[in-house]
């Protein structure tokens, strides 16, 4: 169960640090790519009231270099590990084999998500702004 390199379950490696890639993107998407979005597509009274609801996102977009230096880091780091693990064993009985080819999908297609949203979020944010 154990992977004997790191000493992490290999469910862990395979999972989580997928998932919170996939958060981090999320998080560059709303801080920095969506009000950049809602202002060219000139929605500016739909972004104030978002930051009415939500004023984190103002201090939460000053430091918006810092928080796509993490995002990315983290996703750099997921794609290391999807990448080492992508020829490792899954267990002999045909349901744990199954549930393990699943979860080895399912855990690429996170993955490929949180890099598009990245991607997304980072045009917005930064590219956009100089081009519009």
């Amino acid at each position: 169960m154990n992977d004997s390199k790191s000493g992490f379950p290999r469910w862990w490696q395979q999972t989580i640090i997928p998932s919170i890639s996939l958060f981090t993107s999320l998080g560059t998407l709303v801080c920095c790519a969506l009000p950049a979005l809602l202002v060219s597509l000139g929605m500016g009274a739909t972004l104030v009231g978002l930051i009415s609801v939500a004023p984190w996102l103002v201090a939460l977009s000053e430091y918006k270099g810092v928080v796509f230096s993490i995002a990315g880091g983290l996703l750099l780091m997921s794609l290391l590990i999807q990448y080492q693990t992508r020829n490792a064993p899954c267990p002999i009985d045909p349901i744990k084999a199954r549930a393990c080819q699943r979860m080895r999908r399912l855990s690429w297609f996170i993955l490929f998500s949180a890099i598009t949203i990245y991607m997304v979020g980072l045009f917005f944010a930064f590219i956009a702004v100089m081009v519009f």
